[in-house]
This record gives structure tokens, sequence and C-alpha cells, in this order.
């Protein structure tokens, strides 16, 4: 897919690889950093295997409620995850139009922290221009900002 259509942040972390792919692997984890405060997730069910089904809930601090379900398309233990909503698990098709295909690819840094590319290749030029309008950038940047203090704990 083009790079015309994927917004994508790059971060350096403190803490080192393991940690954070538990805290993308571990829903109990993933709850804690997942999307910026004041936001919560109140649910991550998610089964971190090709084809293994996500359900997460984020929940507004107006009590709005985002129920995102999705897939997981590739798994590489410790370095790589790519996920889309286009299914729902087990190569069952969503009930929607997909939105997006995200990934998010870790190596270790020099310094014993990690290198973290994270990103969404989306479907169209206007579904990228609206998670852009939903705050993309600034949002994922907070939710990585979150996700490496909570690793740092481990």
């Amino acid at each position: 897919m083009s790079d015309e259509r994927t917004l994508k942040i790059i971060r350096h972390l403190k803490a080192p690889r393991t940690q954070v792919w538990r805290c993308w692997s571990e829903g109990a984890l993933l709850k804690q950093w997942y999307c910026p405060k004041p936001w919560t997730v109140s649910v991550a069910d998610i089964d971190v295997r090709p084809g293994g089904a996500s359900y997460i809930v984020m929940n507004g601090p107006a009590g709005e409620e985002n129920p995102m379900h999705g897939q997981y398309v590739e798994v590489v233990e410790g370095y790589k995850q790519t996920f889309t909503d286009a299914y729902v698990g087990d190569w069952m098709p969503g009930s929607g139009a997909p939105f997006m295909t995200g990934y998010v690819i870790l190596s270790d840094a020099p310094d014993g922290g990690t290198h973290m590319e994270w990103g969404a290749r989306h479907w169209s030029e206007e579904t990228k221009a609206q998670h852009e309008a939903m705050g993309f950038e600034a949002g994922w940047n907070a939710a990585a900002f979150q996700l490496d203090a909570l690793a740092l704990t481990l």
C-alpha cells in the first residue's frame, strides 16, 4: 500500500523491547496505555496470533464508548504485529467497511531501549484524512509515552 495512505509515528522508548512487547501482547497491560488520557480502555480481549481476534473498547470522559473488533494478520513474536479491522477473528469479515490495517515493529535500540514504528495503512485517502482529523499524531504519541512509562515498571 502506498505511503500516501499511511500514517505512522516512530519513537525511541527507554524500556527494553521485551517489556514493550508485553504491553502490546497482554490485554491487562494494553488496557493501561492504549489510548490517551482521559480516555480509558475497559476491554482488551486479544488473541495475539495470526487469525486471532481482538476486541478493544475505548471509553471517553463524557461516557463515549468506541468498540473495535479486529484480527491479527501477522505476528512475529517479540518484533512485529500486523492487525486489521477488515476481519473479526479466524478470517471472518467484519460487518462494516474496513478502516485500516495497523502495525507495530519493534527493534532493539543501541542504548538498551526500543525503536518502535507504529503505523496505520488506510483503505482510502478519505479514511486517512478522517484518522488525521481524529487526532492521530497527538493521540498515538500520547499513547506511546504512556506505553513507555508502563513498560519501564515491568
